[in-house]
């Protein structure tokens, strides 16, 4: 009896030997390449230098970085500097850009743990008692514990893939809150400059209201006194009217521009209302701006570089999609008790083991896990598409705010220049009225001209600033300013 111990314990061993040696064959050959493609970044092509006629040598110039990480200081405007801080940190879709981020990581956690093992406890306690019709109505009690470990060998990658696919899914998820950045600093300034451009048309509207009120008094009382015409006293009355009744437009606008500002900012409206009350004068703009080569945005812009790392995920996931195709092969093993007493359950005699490995290999599928290939090549392709696209669509968008920026300052000048005539042909005409020589009329047409040319110099120069705002925005300036949050889970990050 004792022989036939030591023998089935030899044979035991002698198995356990057999399992602990394939199983050590299993993990070296998982540390082998994983299937399917392995990723490497397209080169894709830009061009040289920017097409436009506006770039010349120094706006082709390399950009300062600290300029592009922090462009709204170049406007020297202490409420902008307030407002694009208060924006930065209570922003709705900052926040929910961070959230994406703490969810790609705790995806990328879940596919990690699949490479390690997995290891279950159980316990059971049950009672059975046979029917007295086809058994002895005995009654009997079975208590089992023990711990159940299965580890699945990544053999062709799959797991490995699949982490690869989350942690480029992380990096695009960071370049999207950088994307949210550039855009939201963009459309503060935006909506800041709106916010100046009103008060300044409005202030022009009142200067001319009061100016044309004073005329149609001086008019009314010189008619009253029989010394002047009815004509004249009308005509100046509805160039008053017609001026007041561009006011509350320019007023609406302004309102629009203040409550954009409190959802950009995330904060009352009371609050912003008392930060734009002092009225102020636009900004000026920086004249010469070095915009660097087209191939800066590969590495500055974020939307460029997430549709990047966008691509290099779903090379990741054509690659477990191949990896399903092959067998698995999972290390499975238990150890535990069982008794028929709860007193004699941890007794060395209750003991129960057992160790293996375990096969599986999908022969039949109807060809769905090949299929499934194709559709993740075929989205592979769609992500190269739309990285090649967000490249094209950078240079465009700079090409033209490029254009904008430059051709808009000409517009000024010239603008600048109308008004100044425009201003010396009222003074005249006001002069040459009181001494007979034109008519009224002839008054109102340079006054209207005068207003009309004050009206859109305001708007040009608010249009200059603009234009460079969204210049800076194509460059893809202005997240570098910030540090990226952790992203982590705690409460802090939540804000």
């Amino acid at each position: 009896m004792e022989r036939k111990t030591e023998k089935n314990a030899g044979s035991s061993r002698n198995r356990y030997r057999q399992w602990a040696t394939l199983s050590l064959v299993l993990l070296t050959v998982a540390g082998c390449a994983a299937v399917g493609p392995d990723y490497v970044r397209p080169d894709i092509k830009t061009p040289a230098q920017w097409d436009t006629v506006a770039v010349d040598a120094d706006t082709i110039g390399k950009m300062d970085p600290d300029t592009a990480a922090a462009w709204w200081h170049t406007l020297d405007d202490p409420v902008l500097n307030r407002l694009i801080d208060r924006a930065a940190t209570s922003n709705l879709d900052v926040k929910s850009a961070r959230s994406r981020v703490r969810e790609a990581r705790a995806r990328r956690a879940k596919s990690a743990a699949s490479q390690l093992p997995g290891v279950d406890a159980t316990a059971s306690a049950k009672s059975r008692r046979s029917s007295g019709e086809t058994g002895s109505a005995a009654s009997s009690e079975l208590y089992s514990a023990g711990f159940d470990a299965g580890w699945e060998i990544d053999l062709f990658g799959g797991v490995r893939r699949s982490v690869e696919a989350a942690q480029a899914d992380i990096e695009a998820g960071v370049e999207d809150f950088n994307d949210v950045m550039v855009t939201l600093l963009a459309e503060v300034a935006l909506n800041y400059i709106d916010v100046r451009t009103y008060q300044a048309r409005l202030a022009v509207s009142a200067k001319n209201i009061d100016a044309q009120q004073e005329t149609w008094e001086i008019l009314q009382t010189l008619f009253q006194a029989g010394m002047g015409d009815a004509l004249a006293v009308d005509q100046a009355r509805y160039n008053l009217e017609s001026s007041r009744a561009k006011v509350p437009d320019l007023k609406m606008g302004l309102a629009e521009a203040i409550n954009r500002l409190v959802v950009l900012t995330g904060q009352p409206s009371e609050n912003l209302r008392r930060m734009v009350a002092e009225i102020r004068s636009i900004p000026r703009a920086t004249l010469k701006l070095a915009v660097g080569v087209p191939a800066d945005l590969l590495r500055r812009r974020p939307d460029v570089r997430r549709a990047e790392r966008e691509l290099a995920a779903q090379t990741a996931r054509v690659g477990e999609a191949e990896a399903a195709r092959y067998p698995t092969f999972t290390l499975n093993g238990s150890i535990g008790w069982e008794a028929l007493s709860i007193g004699n359950l941890f007794s060395s005699t209750s003991r129960t083991s057992s160790f293996g490995p375990a096969f599986n290999w999908p022969i039949f599928d109807g060809g769905a896990l090949r299929a499934n290939v194709r559709v993740q090549g075929e989205l592979q392709q769609q992500a190269l598409l739309s990285y090649e696209a967000s490249v094209l669509n950078a240079v465009e968008e700079v090409e033209n705010a490029l254009v904008a920026y430059v051709q808009e300052q000409q517009k000024y000048e010239s603008l600048a220049a109308a008004t100044n005539s425009a201003r010396s042909a009222s003074d005249v005409a006001v002069n040459q009225y009181t001494t007979g020589l034109i008519g009224f009329s002839d008054v109102l047409d340079a006054q209207r001209s005068l207003l009309s040319f004050e009206d859109q110099l305001a708007q040009s120069r608010g249009a200059v600033l603009s234009n460079l705002v969204r210049l800076y925005k194509a460059l893809g300036g202005g997240w570098q300013s910030f540090e990226q949050p952790s992203f982590s889970d705690s409460s802090d990050d939540r804000g």
